[in-house]
């Protein structure tokens, strides 16, 4: 962890963990409404001392919200969500730095078994202090009054880490195209006979019948006529 002086807010720089999902919003908003100060993901500031350079970490599990779904993978609704974050005084407002761990469900994309994965997402957001209503900046968040509502960010970071086409295992061989027993458990001596094209059925049925049965009629050569030595 370093001091950045050459940033423009001033903040810590923390390495990231090469194994660890960086992501950033979709869209940012700033509140319309005011904030449960209850909420799961609604972190209080009041705690923070607004001087550049103040911090202070917490450790929460939080029920996840709905809807965190792509493809065929999903975060069950409910779900405990281990959250560490750290939130930093900056000059313009709050910036929270957040590493989130989530159970994820899912089907095979080849064989559509269970999938039952887990990730763990890095998303970090600056919250400007609440402006005047002609100041407020239509691409960054700003704080409702002294809350933090994380959601927004939370649900960006998961669902662009959730994976488009999970698998039980990296070789799946999938389902058999014929009758869709899994191959996995079907083993390699599973197979079909080739299916005849019906444009071709009828042919094959000739060439494929049974030769008459009888004695073969012996060839006949047809003489000249001029004499027999």
């Amino acid at each position: 962890m370093s001091w950045d002086s050459a940033s423009p807010l001033g903040k810590l720089t923390v390495p990231i963990p090469p194994d660890t999902h960086v992501a950033m919003p979709y869209s940012r908003s700033t509140p319309t409404a005011r904030r449960n100060p209850r909420g799961p993901l609604v972190f209080d500031t009041r705690t923070l001392p607004r001087r550049p350079g103040s911090a202070r970490t917490e450790t929460r599990t939080v029920p996840a919200p709905a809807d965190l779904h792509t493809g065929l993978a999903r975060v069950p609704e409910g779900a405990d969500l281990q959250l560490d974050a750290t939130l930093e005084s900056v000059t313009e407002g709050v910036l929270i730095t957040v590493t989130a761990v989530s159970p994820v469900v899912g089907e095979c994309a080849r064989c559509l078994e269970p999938v039952p994965q887990t990730i763990e997402v890095l998303c970090r957001e600056l919250f400007s202090y609440e402006q005047g209503a002609g100041d407020v900046d239509e691409d960054g968040y700003a704080l409702d009054g002294d809350l933090l509502d994380l959601e927004p960010v939370l649900r960006d970071a998961l669902v662009l880490a959730l994976p488009l086409a999970p698998l039980c295992r990296q070789d799946c061989p999938g389902l058999c195209v014929e009758c869709g027993a899994l191959l996995a458990q079907a083993g390699p001596e599973h197979g079909h006979e080739s299916a005849i094209d019906p444009r071709w059925a009828g042919l094959w049925q000739r060439m494929t019948q049974a030769e008459p049965v009888g004695q073969p009629v012996p060839e006949t050569c047809e003489e000249s006529g001029r004499g027999r030595p």
